[in-house]
């Protein structure tokens, strides 16, 4: 037997759990996100594969996918039942007798010693889906991230291996940010070295990016972009890397001494969080969406790491100095990011 890391990942997780109390939305559009109403300003936080189909994905405003879809139902997000079929799920996967690393509510790797990896993955989604109503897709691979990747070739309700020997066979033409850890901002940034695929920045010498990205990040990108990946799959409880709060305003916030006195009370919120985690802030960001939707953020390192309310709400408001007041605000947030 050799040791491989499935990726299980729910198909549509918050609109698989809306259908099993609602079965006459199976084969709908069906849209999560805010408190499901379209017309006012909020996000979506899930879509089927049906709504999908017009364009409606993950972050979109609710306003931009009620257009788009115009026939879709639209739901509110119901933390506490995701929350408790999320437990369910991974309880199934835990007494599947392997290491597990819950990602989130709708994800975990396994680590499992096997000389069949695909037949544990389908026993696995039969085991899901037995004891939740739930679906899944299971990506295998030698490390996490290959088995992070293959899962999307697998969507929805397959399984597919990435390994080594195939990785770039699969995806080496395809752009960068098709990488687990490569977002739009750093692929743009590759894309103006000229490196745009995955083969590209594979084949790029990890002290030509370091110079670029640094001596840390830049190796790191070529590494990736060559399957290889060193973290085990570890069933330690997952300890969060931040806190955070934002709100969407149903209207717009024009005086900027409200935009103040909100990054205000968002901060306090936070640092009621982070004292409740027995932990320290070590830097305070603060994001602000301006009207329309143009998203900035900026933030502040404490003089010592901190967990009192008054530092964290300065380190927050010296961050909001930084944004220009000329535009009305529809978003504010405020992030601890917490020490190690």
């Amino acid at each position: 037997m050799a040791p491989w890391v499935l990726h299980v990942d729910l198909d549509q997780f918050l609109v698989g759990v809306e259908v099993l109390r609602r079965p006459e939305l199976r084969g709908l559009p069906v849209v999560v996100g805010g408190d499901g109403d379209p017309a006012k300003r909020g996000v979506v936080s899930t879509a089927s594969y049906e709504a999908r189909e017009f364009g409606v994905h993950s972050g979109l405003p609710l306003r931009t996918a009620a257009r788009r879809c115009p026939g879709a139902v639209f739901l509110p997000v119901d933390r506490p039942v995701y929350e408790a079929a999320s437990a369910e799920v991974m309880a199934v996967l835990r007494a599947y007798g392997a290491v597990v690393e819950v990602l989130g509510w709708d994800e975990a790797f396994l680590a499992v010693d096997t000389g069949d990896p695909e037949a544990d993955a389908r026993e696995i989604r039969r085991r899901v889906h037995a004891a939740t109503g739930l679906d899944c897709s299971v990506g295998i691979g030698e490390n996490k991230l290959q088995a992070k990747v293959a899962t999307g070739f697998g969507k929805p309700g397959g399984i597919f291996r990435l390994t080594g020997d195939t990785w770039l066979d699969v995806l080496g033409d395809r752009p960068a940010d098709a990488l687990w850890g490569i977002g739009r901002k750093t692929a743009r940034r590759l894309a103006a070295l000229g490196i745009g695929t995955v083969r590209g920045l594979a084949e790029t010498e990890p002290d030509a990016l370091a110079a670029r990205f640094g001596p840390a990040t830049g190796p790191w990108l070529v590494r990736i972009a060559r399957g290889e990946h060193s973290s085990p799959v570890s069933a330690a409880p997952h300890v969060p890397r931040s806190r955070g709060r934002e709100t969407t305003y149903q209207r717009d916030l024009d005086d900027w001494a409200e935009v103040r006195a909100e990054v205000a009370r968002l901060a306090r919120r936070v640092a009621e969080e982070v004292a409740a985690d027995g932990r320290r802030a070590v830097r305070v960001v603060v994001k602000v969406r301006y009207a329309p939707f143009t998203t900035r953020t900026h933030g502040r390192t404490p003089a010592t790491p901190t967990a009192e309310t008054a530092a964290i709400e300065r380190a927050a408001l010296a961050a909001l100095d930084t944004f220009a007041p000329d535009r009305p605000v529809r978003l504010l947030g405020v992030r601890a990011e917490l020490e190690r």
